[in-house]
């Protein structure tokens, strides 16, 4: 089964769910650590229907085509239990800013910086989101928090995952800036001073 169909069980074993909101849900709730299209959801939810893993209803709706509503099966879920703790399969790292960040001894400093700082605002921005959320998650869902045993928990977890990574990602972006700034001040005053 690939990590999609994980993804996917994982959001069915939370509630039933259509193939657009599990669309959507893909967007939002997982969307923060992993991605799928649209594209990709439909013939994956076909595969983990052909392999016994979620079941579907069809619902009649007024006005509207009638959908299907899909349901984890007790196979798809003793999968899902199995595969949550076997360790991950190792994955390329791919990060093109630390990728940039090999070569930035060659680009223009101003420019350099800039780019760090816009980074370093936009994980800021993302880390404020989390944070936000974190604070609904923890107000909501105080007991549940506890519980290791609870959906609440897992989501929570995950949250705190995507804090730290902001955090650390956005200091550096800062340490990067200031680096490049400080390195291009000393230049410039051993340039004024005939060094």
């Amino acid at each position: 089964m690939t990590t999609l169909g994980y993804a996917i069980l994982g959001l069915l074993s939370r509630e039933d769910l259509s193939g657009y909101d599990l669309t959507q849900r893909m967007a939002g709730r997982v969307g923060y650590f992993w991605s799928a299209r649209h594209s990709q959801i439909y013939p994956e939810l076909a595969r983990l229907e052909d392999g016994g893993y979620v079941t579907h209803s069809v619902v009649e709706q007024k006005e509207r085509p009638d959908k299907k509503v899909y349901e984890i099966t007790a196979e798809g879920l003793d999968a899902l239990k199995g595969w949550t703790i076997e360790p991950p399969k190792p994955r390329p790292t791919r990060d093109e800013l630390t990728l940039k960040t090999y070569s930035v001894w060659l680009a223009d400093k101003e420019k350099a910086v800039r780019l760090f700082r816009e980074e370093e605002l936009k994980h800021e921005e993302q880390l404020a989101h989390y944070e936000k959320l974190r604070g609904r998650m923890e107000g909501e869902w105080r007991e549940d928090l506890t519980s290791t045993n609870s959906p609440e928990f897992a989501s929570y977890a995950t949250l705190r995952r995507g804090i730290s990574y902001e955090r650390e990602y956005a200091e550096w972006c800062r340490w990067m800036a200031d680096s490049i700034e400080s390195r291009r001040s000393t230049e410039r005053r051993k340039r004024q001073n005939g060094e």
